[in-house]
């Protein structure tokens, strides 16, 4: 059974709610089947779905044993950055999607991890995202952390939560951003109308928060540092679309034409930072710039 201990921050909110927040991939159907099962408690005592936790209550999840992975270990090559018994870290190549979903069955992330971990990985995300405690688009490179098994699922996952694990971010976006340095604060949700698009939606969406500083200034270019206090799907490409200077390359967000040696959105996850869930240490890894954005960079120095 894993425990957590609820901050200001996390409380308030109903308790199925509360543990799709907690446990990435939880669906609200799965939380309320976990606290039809009696699965959570809350302070020792039972959980019913609306019940609102309250700060310094001390929340616990029994989690269903991992049901038999479906999804094939495949020989895909692994750029580790970092790896122990606990969490390994890989520098994802663009492409590479991160976990099997309708058009794409195999050929990801999670096929290449089930490979390499063989039996060590998480199973608090089901059988199509073992181990996977927070994911980057199939065209964003760069780090990508997951874990071996499910105490270290529940840390992370809480680290996500009061930010104490930090992905930094480095793009090139469209004109020059009017200051040196910025937050964009805007709600994140679904498109209305395109529903595989996301958009800025200060009625129905999610808290969203971004802070970026520019890097360095090109003719009609802006290279930027992303720092990413909350993780909403496309936030980066979202906020800096929203606020005039969608990313390099983003035919969803941006101009539609693609721009040539870019296979995607100009975007690389540079640097993460999280305590880990064993030692309590602090672990600070970074992975150098790809090739092709390098020359990017080096294309637009005109």
């Amino acid at each position: 059974m894993a425990a957590l201990t609820l901050t200001a921050d996390r409380a308030g909110e109903r308790a199925d709610s509360l543990l799709c927040r907690l446990v990435p991939g939880l669906t609200r159907s799965g939380a309320q089947r976990l606290l039809e099962r009696g699965a959570v408690t809350l302070d020792g005592r039972s959980v019913r779905k609306n019940d609102r936790p309250a700060p310094g209550q001390v929340l616990e999840v029994l989690l269903p044993d991992p049901q038999p992975i479906a999804v094939l270990p495949q020989n895909i090559p692994l750029d580790v950055i970092y790896e122990d018994g606990d969490v390994i870290v890989v520098n994802k190549p663009v492409g590479l999607v991160v976990h099997p979903a309708p058009g794409h069955p195999d050929g990801t992330l999670v096929n290449a991890l089930l490979y390499h971990c063989k039996n060590s990985l998480s199973g608090i995300n089901g059988e199509l995202r073992p181990g996977i405690v927070h994911r980057i688009d199939r065209d964003t490179s760069g780090l990508i952390i997951a874990a071996k098994n499910d105490r270290a699922h529940l840390a992370l996952a809480a680290q996500l939560q009061d930010h104490s694990l930090a992905r930094t971010y480095e793009a090139v976006a469209l004109g020059g951003l009017p200051e040196e340095r910025g937050t964009v604060n805007a709600p994140i949700g679904r498109h209305p109308v395109d529903r595989k698009k996301m958009a800025i939606d200060r009625r129905n969406g999610r808290e969203a928060v971004t802070h970026w500083s520019v890097l360095a200034r090109y003719p009609g270019y802006t290279h930027v540092e992303c720092r990413l206090e909350t993780g909403r799907t496309h936030q980066i490409r979202v906020h800096l679309a929203s606020i005039g200077h969608p990313l390099l390359g983003d035919t969803v967000y941006g101009a539609k034409k693609p721009v040539p040696g870019l296979a995607g959105q100009c975007l690389h996850a540079r640097r993460l930072r999280f305590v880990h869930p064993a030692s309590g240490e602090t672990v600070e890894l970074e992975c150098p710039l790809p090739d092709w954005f390098q020359e990017i960079l080096r294309k637009i120095d005109r």
